[in-house]
């Protein structure tokens, strides 16, 4: 479904203080925007910000980065990072946003930002196979991420989608990735450092297990 046009989004992200304008111009100096230099780790496809406003606030000795492609969507998250960070009486200063077309990520990030995580959740899984090109695992994308982030750093997807995921394996392993985890049903597995979303819980209740994997850059 495509998400209405929201007139508010861009005059509010405009405003906010962790909202970047012009990511482009922050590319191989990253850790200078941040007022602590700590390890960076990036959110691709961050959606409503279910996940990212849930993780950055509890999590100050981290720097963040979420990125979207849309205002719209970027608008919503910016609403839910400030609610989360007021919450925990916080400044949101470990936390950056923007939009930026992720198949471009290469223009916003270069090997001297050195990151130490990349989160992908639930991205759009371009099934046709014309599309395959466009996902935000697919080798063309995993080789641009190889640029910036740091030896031994991760990358941890999260789909619902079985032929994604499936294809998205071979294609980790295809990039001199090593796979440190894999599970199709992260639900049961055990693993407990899950942050569970909207999109999440929903595809939980249609009956589709989560699938998860963790892919360390060797």
């Amino acid at each position: 479904m495509r998400m209405r046009r929201k007139p508010w989004a861009r005059p509010e992200l405009e405003a906010c203080p962790f909202f970047i304008k012009a990511p482009s111009e922050h590319k191989g100096k990253w850790q200078e925007a941040f007022v602590r230099k700590n390890p960076l780790h990036i959110e691709l496809g961050c959606g409503k910000g279910g996940f990212i406003s849930q993780l950055a606030p509890v999590s100050h000795d981290i720097n963040y980065i979420a990125v979207d492609v849309k205002s719209e969507m970027l608008g919503l998250a910016k609403r839910k990072l400030e609610k989360a960070y007021e919450e925990q009486n916080l400044n949101a200063d470990n936390i950056f946003i923007f939009a930026q077309n992720i198949e471009q990520i290469d223009s916003v990030f270069d090997e001297v930002d050195v990151i130490d995580r990349i989160y992908i959740n639930f991205c759009n899984p371009w099934p046709r196979e014309k599309h395959k090109k466009r996902r935000l695992t697919h080798p063309r994308q995993l080789m641009k991420y190889k640029t910036f982030l740091k030896k031994g750093g991760e990358i941890r997807f999260k789909t619902d989608g079985d032929e994604l995921f499936e294809e998205s394996l071979e294609y980790f392993k295809e990039c001199g990735f090593e796979l440190k985890y894999t599970t199709y049903d992260l639900h049961a597995s055990g693993f407990t450092e899950n942050i569970v979303t909207e999109h999440e819980n929903m595809f939980t209740e249609m009956g589709l297990k989560i699938k998860f994997l963790i892919a360390v850059n060797i």
